[in-house]
């Protein structure tokens, strides 16, 4: 058992903080009260106890690309099959992408990050690249796979189901191949995907439990070439096709986000992503005004660090500077821990009884905790992390 004691707890899902102590046994949170005692004792005192932090989306293959292509439009960049990064990837020895993953992986444990959720490209040998980064180190990866057959092929026409059936066998194939390994499927957008191919494979995610999420709506020009072409935002082709998460949402059109609303899905969003692409600031606030669940990730490790504290800052500040307006910090703070635990379906994010022990112990700089974490922590602050029960780290 671990006793942190004397800490200033962000407790439950509101993150209230109160001065407690956290009693875990084995993985789990079983006493949060000023009187639980037993086990090992951690002494937090001047410290705040949060969870750790939930990265929900980032592309943790493109550590191998570091500041490339800046100032490159953005569909020449990310775009595939032959986006700048893609021909990087293809390119590289893959024990040098593996060597890159495993220093990015390490740099989130030692900025607070237990849990990521990587768009996984490359299909099964994709993933085995993550496996073979990620050996002992403990972090848990959340990994959703993708396959070339994917992308748009000239045999496939929409609508022609005799013609397709052979197609659409090798999709739901690959498909089911994919999650055998993976926690669900990332797709890169609408651009390059026919309808029925999102259909297949979201209706495959869903009879198998498992998650299904694609980039939507990142800049306008993919919204109106969308509407082009089918008569629909990408918002509304990714709520009929059924996906649990969407990746952006910087350039929602119509009526998007009341779509969204109805919709009870969740969008990660990836400020400084969209900043170092120059397409756009994500309407945070009109979104979490409609009671969407809003998550938060870093992105490409092309153009960003994977650090969620320097992620929930910018995005903090921009969101204020955009509106004009306050916005709560807390709200901040849940897009990368309570938020992103739910959208999971995992018992993650959160210090509350019952729920699995991700947490970190952080040097309190300032009397507000919130923001103590948002714009003041450095690694370097950060005195021990807890995932799943375990002491990662005590310094």
């Amino acid at each position: 058992m671990l006793n942190i004691k004397n800490g200033l707890v962000l407790y439950g899902p509101e993150m209230e903080p109160k001065k407690a102590n956290i009693l875990i046994k084995d993985n789990l949170i079983v006493e949060v009260s000023a009187h639980a005692s037993g086990g090992r004792e951690i002494d937090a005192k001047g410290c705040i106890v949060s969870p750790s932090l939930i990265n929900s989306h980032v592309h943790l293959g493109d550590s191998i690309a570091k500041d490339i292509g800046d100032g490159v439009p953005i569909e020449n960049i990310v775009k595939p099959p032959n986006g700048l990064k893609h021909r990087l990837l293809t390119k590289t020895d893959p024990h040098n992408i593996i060597g890159s993953m495993r220093s990015s992986l390490k740099e989130m444990l030692e900025t607070g990050t237990t849990t990521l959720v990587d768009f996984r490209e490359g299909g099964v040998k994709g993933i085995e690249q993550i496996e073979k980064a990620s050996k002992d180190i403990p972090i848990r990866k959340i990994i959703l796979g993708r396959h070339d057959s994917f992308i748009k092929h000239p045999s496939f026409k929409t609508g022609s189901e005799d013609l397709n059936a052979d197609f659409a066998t090798g999709i739901r194939k690959n498909s089911l191949e994919l999650l055998k390994y993976a926690d669900g499927v990332g797709l890169s957008g609408f651009g390059e995907l026919d309808d029925r191919v999102v259909e297949i494979i979201t209706e495959t995610c869903a009879r198998a439990g498992k998650i299904s999420a694609i980039h939507a709506a990142e800049y306008e020009q993919v919204q109106r070439n969308s509407l082009k072409n089918t008569g629909k935002t990408e918002v509304e082709r990714a709520l009929d096709g059924g996906f649990n998460i969407l990746i952006h949402l910087t350039a929602p059109l119509n009526s998007d986000l009341d779509l969204l609303m109805e919709g009870e899905k969740s969008v990660v969003c990836c400020p400084r992503s969209n900043g170092a692409l120059s397409v756009g600031i994500p309407p945070i606030k009109e979104m979490w005004n409609r009671g969407i669940n809003l998550l938060l990730g870093t992105d490409n490790l092309m153009f960003n660090s994977p650090n969620m504290f320097r992620e929930m800052e910018y995005t903090l500040k921009l969101t204020r500077g955009f509106y004009k307006e306050y916005f709560p910090p807390v709200e901040i703070l849940k897009m990368a821990t309570v938020n992103a635990g739910q959208a999971l379906n995992l018992d993650i994010g959160c210090i509350q009884e019952g729920m699995l022990a991700d947490i970190m112990i952080v040097e309190q700089l300032s009397d507000n905790p919130v923001l103590s974490l948002i714009n003041r922590t450095e690694s370097k602050n950060i005195i021990g992390l807890v995932t799943d029960g375990k002491l990662i780290y005590i310094r």
